[in-house]
């Protein structure tokens, strides 16, 4: 059997456009299959410009907690393709195996014919192929861009549909606003289908997901900060909704904006109908929940050993304006519990919005680092990354590599060990992830 990495390279010839946002081709493919798509655990679906992975994951968690097998679906993935497909099973999921994927994707393929279609389209098929042939309670499925087009968004009558924060991002797909981003999200609201829709950064965001949903016929509709809340008090999360109050354990996913996920990851799984499995798989999930290359602390492997005696090392894939502003706000959390020079560890695309991401930093980071990202066309270059740094106003320098620049810093006077975040990129977490021998399982 061909392995799957064979496959997905001979599926780049299917369409010339790497993203073309469109249903009518996935539609398709999934009629041919004996639509996969009708024969699903109920479907939890997920859209967001920030905060999706971390909602997912903390639903999983809870789900898992109180022993149901969840099913899910994830993108981008930071180091084999594996992790965007995990299977559920009671005790805990795991990512799809290489023989059941490449059996899946090759089905996709014989069934396709040669007709146009993207990877992302193909390789969703292949998964709700994979899912509608093993057995579980429920399908987290995330949007893997926008959401009215997204090739995800075939799920007639969901479960659940959550918008998680709206910011700027993709603009070339969604549109350069955030109303526009907002009403591309929206598009997965349905008919009659539960909408749960996060606090949101931005009023405008707020007040188009809203009409959205009613528009659609959504129902019941759920906001943050009206019919849910949730908000951290001696430590601990508070949730409230009208159901009444749930004092849990703080999530364990680092980061103040985790409390924002979590509460809008619990409104979910009550809307969805999954509210009665019982505050202990509440309490066990939160204090549970892990999701790789978000604000993680690497604290075993090759790379802590090369930082200063002392030092902190936290990696984190959050790549937009909006993304930078929440990481700078948790590294401020950070330096009021416990003051340390921050050292930020960069490698940024040429696609982001490299001065937006960058300018949170300001006045909070005592040096930047910027590496360069190989393998990756679109990667800025390092000195690009450095100038551009330099000119928001900080200090910044470059080093070859992210080992070079961890051990450069030994050489460097600190009036206590450093803090080092290495971060501006979901490519460059998964390659920390892979020099670091800890790749997500």
């Amino acid at each position: 059997m061909e392995s799957s990495d064979a496959l997905m390279a001979r599926f780049l010839a299917l369409h010339p456009r790497t993203i073309d946002l469109s249903l009518g081709r996935i539609e398709r493919l999934l009629a041919a299959l004996g639509h996969p798509e009708r024969r699903l655990p109920p479907v939890i679906h997920v859209a967001g410009t920030n905060g999706k992975g971390s909602t997912i994951a903390t639903m999983r968690a809870i789900l898992e907690a109180g022993g149901l097998a969840a099913h899910v679906y994830t993108s981008p993935h930071l180091v084999r393709f594996h992790e965007r497909i995990r299977l559920g099973a009671v005790g805990g999921g795991r990512f799809v195996a290489e023989d059941r994927l490449a059996d899946a994707l090759a089905r996709c393929e014989a069934v396709n014919a040669g007709e146009p279609i993207t990877v992302f389209e193909i390789t969703t098929a292949a998964a709700l192929v994979l899912f509608a042939e093993a057995p579980a309670d429920v399908l987290l499925l995330e949007v893997g861009l926008g959401g009215r087009f997204d090739a995800t968004n075939v799920i007639d009558r969901p479960a659940a549909a959550v918008v998680t924060p709206i910011g700027r991002d993709h603009a070339e797909y969604l549109g350069d606003t955030v109303e526009a981003v907002a009403g591309e999200k929206a598009g997965i609201f349905k008919r009659g289908c539960p909408a749960v829709i996060a606090p949101q950064d931005y009023a405008q965001a707020d007040a188009v997901l809203c009409a959205r949903a009613e528009a659609s016929g959504a129902g019941p509709i759920l906001v943050g900060n009206q019919d849910f809340s949730a908000h951290e008090e001696r430590g601990r999360l508070v949730y409230q909704d009208e159901s009444g109050l749930l004092d849990l354990p703080r999530p364990r996913l680092a980061g103040r904006h985790q409390i924002v996920n979590a509460g809008t990851a619990i409104a979910a799984l009550r809307a969805a109908g999954f509210g009665d499995i019982g505050i202990e798989a509440f309490e066990a999930g939160l204090a549970a929940v892990d999701w790789p290359g978000r604000l993680q602390r690497l604290s075993r492997g090759r790379l802590p050993g090369l930082i200063p005696p002392g030092a902190e090392l936290w990696l984190d894939g959050g790549h937009n304006v909006d993304g930078g502003r929440i990481l700078a706000a948790a590294m401020a959390d950070m330096q009021e519990r416990a003051d340390a020079p921050l050292v930020l560890v960069t490698g940024l695309l040429g696609t982001k919005d490299a001065e937006g991401f960058l300018r949170n930093f300001v006045g909070l980071a005592r040096l930047l680092v910027a590496v360069p990202m190989s393998g990756q066309l679109a990667a800025r270059p390092a000195d690009e990354v450095a100038a551009i740094a330099g000119r928001v106003g900080l200090s910044a320098e470059t080093a070859p590599s992210i080992e070079a620049a961890l051990v450069g810093l030994e050489d460097r006077a600190w009036d206590r060990p450093p803090r080092v975040l290495i971060c501006g990129s979901l490519y460059l977490a998964g390659a920390v992830l892979t020099a670091n021998g800890t790749p997500p399982a």
